[in-house]
C-alpha cells in the first residue's frame, strides 16, 4: 500500500504563500493523476487541484488563478503553490490520487490569519 506524506503547512497571513509537499512511498506514483484535497473544520472534503500523469492540471474555481500543482516524478512528490492565501484557505490539505483511492495521510494544517 502507498503511504503519503504531506509537509509544508503553517500559519500565514492574508496575502501570504506556502508550498505544500506530498511524498509517496510508491513507484506507482508516476502512474497516478494525483490531486490535492482541503477540509476545513465542520466541512466535507473538497478536492482543490489536480494533476494527471503527462502534468495537466485542473483546479477548484476557489483557488485558480492562485494555487499551482506541480510533481516530480524521479521524487514521487506532488506539490501545491499556494499564493495569495485567504482566510478561507485555512483547512488541512491532503493529497491522493484523483479518485482518492490510496490509504489517507496525516495531512499537513494551513492556517491563514492575520
Amino acid at each position: 500500500q502507498v503511504q503519503l506524506v504531506e509537509s509544508g503547512g503553517g500559519l500565514v497571513q492574508p496575502g501570504g504563500s506556502l508550498r505544500l509537499s506530498c511524498a509517496a512511498s510508491g513507484s506507482i506514483f508516476r502512474f497516478a493523476s494525483m490531486a490535492w484535497y482541503r477540509q476545513a473544520p465542520g466541512k466535507q472534503r473538497e478536492l482543490v487541484a489536480r494533476i494527471d500523469i503527462v502534468s495537466s492540471t485542473n483546479y477548484a474555481d476557489s483557488v485558480k488563478g492562485r494555487f499551482t500543482i506541480s510533481r516530480d516524478n524521479t521524487k514521487n512528490t506532488v506539490y501545491l503553490q499556494m499564493n495569495s492565501l485567504k482566510p478561507e484557505d485555512t483547512a488541512v490539505y491532503y493529497c491522493n490520487t484523483g479518485d482518492g483511492r490510496w490509504s489517507w495521510g496525516q495531512g499537513t494544517q494551513v492556517s491563514v490569519s492575520s
